[in-house]
Parts: structure tokens; sequence; C-alpha cells
């Protein structure tokens, strides 16, 4: 479970968020609902410069509960079983994991995914597509068990 723990993770808004939650509205997700957080500091930045208004950068440590059984998906990199996955997650479908990470689908790599998904392109050729870009990184704390080990450090405006 250390994975996680002594590293900091960043969470990108256009608010401080000082106690996370799980929204659940709004469209799906890679790794579905869930709070999305980053170890890459840049990428969070990147994340809140999207944002309206604000652009502020939330920092937070996760320290497991001693006892603490979290079930954890971690995919190391983009493959075939974390194409499937994430195909699920986007069309609403539920899993039972705590926490999920992996890489991210950004934009241009979701239209390759719905492309997929559609039937317009082969698994291959997604592949074929996908093969030069460089997905960014994401842990989702999916279920308020995983959740009840991040603690709010510190923020800052862009």
């Amino acid at each position: 479970m250390d994975k996680f723990e002594n590293i900091p993770l960043f969470h990108g808004s256009n608010v401080i968020v000082m106690e996370p939650q799980i929204l659940t509205h709004g469209f799906f997700k890679d790794f579905g609902y869930g709070f999305y957080c980053t170890s890459r500091e840049r990428q969070a930045q990147r994340w809140a410069l999207t944002k309206r208004n604000q652009h502020i950068v939330n920092q937070y440590r996760f320290e497991a509960s001693n006892g603490d059984d979290l079930k954890i998906y971690t995919f190391p990199e983009m493959s075939e079983e974390w194409l499937d996955f994430v195909a699920k997650c986007r069309s609403g479908q539920e899993h039972s994991y705590d926490i999920v990470e992996g890489p991210m689908a950004d934009d241009q790599i979701w239209d390759f995914v719905e492309d997929y998904l559609s039937g317009e392109i082969s698994r291959t050729a997604f592949w074929e597509l996908v093969k030069f870009k460089y997905p960014t990184h994401q842990i989702a704390f999916c279920t308020q068990r995983g959740l009840q080990g991040l603690h709010f450090e510190r923020s800052y405006s862009l």
C-alpha cells in the first residue's frame, strides 16, 4: 500500500479542495466517478489552467490506515486491458476498485477510443494511432474508503 504514500499528489481545480469528494454527476471519466489526482505537479497545473476564473493546484498526501485492505488497480501503461477498462468506465459501467492508477486518455486519445468503440477503426488501428502519443498520469480515488487516506496539505494559485 505504500505506493502512494510519502509522495505528493496534486489536483488541478478552480477552487481550494480541502475535503475531496467523489462527485457522481457529469460525464463518465477514464476510471469512472472519483476524485482524480496525479503525482505530476506540472500536469495538475495544466488541469488547473483549463478551469474558469481561478487556477488552483491542491496538494495532498496519502496515508493508508492500519488494516486498510484497499482494492487498487494499476495500469503501468496503455494496454489492451487498459483500453477495455477505460471503454467500460467511459460507457458508465461501474467497477469495485477503491483506487485506480494509470495513463489518462486525453482528448485526442479519447477520440481514438470513441472511434474504436463505434467501429470506425479497428483495435489494431487504435494502437497505431496512439503509439506516438504520450498519455498523462492519473490516480482516481473511486470510493470513500480509498479517499479516507487522502489528506490536504496546501494549495496555491497560478
